[in-house]
């Protein structure tokens, strides 16, 4: 009899587009992500949004999702490890600390205020036991269990009025930190900004929208070649069916894992 001794691991595609409302005032993208799978299965991810409002939104969230996932990559992070709640924890916040300060060291060199670098930030750890995730701001993360049950890991962070929400730069954005530590067999992990969450999210449940993420986890689970998934989730991004009912940034990192 032969048994698999093939150590699960995951498979991502993901992808930043640029609003067309952007595109129309020649703006750049203000999302940014990065992801990373370590060792032992460990798969970190991160994504941002900068403030529309602040003339380096773009630099802030790239600082501040590089920042996040170089600084839980050195930390040699294991399963074994993160069974540990309050180790867990101990890492999502360490992360969101490490950001905000290479913002604010990014600000000072640029001789500018710290709102100029204004982003969200989104900082997922997946295993095959558990997913933990920190958010500040608006954006969601989901995941979906082996029973294929969608989970909302966080809730947007859209604060009192409409378009409002807390950045990382924000003064008491530590203290509104959502962590989120679920643990039972994972699937599929997604991150997204807040372009795609009126699509994405039942907005008055507060739960996933299951026509948006069945077919989306079934697409990276099935994906064989990297380049070719990237380029066909950034032509879905770019779709009539998305731009028109969001002229928003759009980030979207997908998760699947494979045996």
């Amino acid at each position: 009899m032969n048994i698999s001794t093939q150590i699960p691991d995951w498979q991502v595609v993901s992808a930043s587009v640029c609003g067309t409302s952007h595109i129309k005032n020649s703006q750049l993208c203000q999302d940014a992500h990065h992801w990373q799978v370590l060792t032992d299965s460990v798969l970190v991810a991160a994504a941002a949004d900068g403030a529309g409002s602040a003339k380096l939104g773009k630099v802030g969230a790239m600082i501040a999702v590089e920042t996040a996932i170089e600084y839980i990559s050195m930390q040699n992070v294991n399963r074994e490890i993160l069974v540990n709640d309050a180790a867990v924890r101990s890492l999502l916040m360490d992360a969101i600390l490490a950001s905000r300060q290479a913002v604010e060291e990014e600000a000072v060199a640029c001789d500018t205020n710290l709102q100029d670098l204004a982003t969200t930030l989104i900082i997922v750890v997946g295993t095959p036991e558990m997913v933990a995730v920190a958010q500040i701001g608006d954006g969601m993360a989901v995941a979906k269990d082996l029973q294929g049950n969608l989970i909302a890991l966080t809730v947007p962070d859209n604060g009192e009025y409409i378009n409002q929400t807390t950045f990382l730069t924000t003064v008491d954005a530590l203290y509104t930190t959502q962590v989120k530590l679920y643990r039972d067999t994972i699937v599929n992990v997604g991150i997204l900004t807040d372009g795609l969450q009126m699509l994405a999210m039942n907005m008055a449940a507060g739960e996933p929208h299951n026509p948006f993420f069945s077919p989306l986890f079934d697409f990276v689970s099935k994906a064989e070649d990297e380049t070719v998934a990237r380029e066909q989730l950034v032509n879905f991004l770019r779709s009539d069916k998305i731009t028109q009912r969001t002229d928003d940034d759009l980030t979207l990192i997908l998760a699947a894992l494979n045996n």
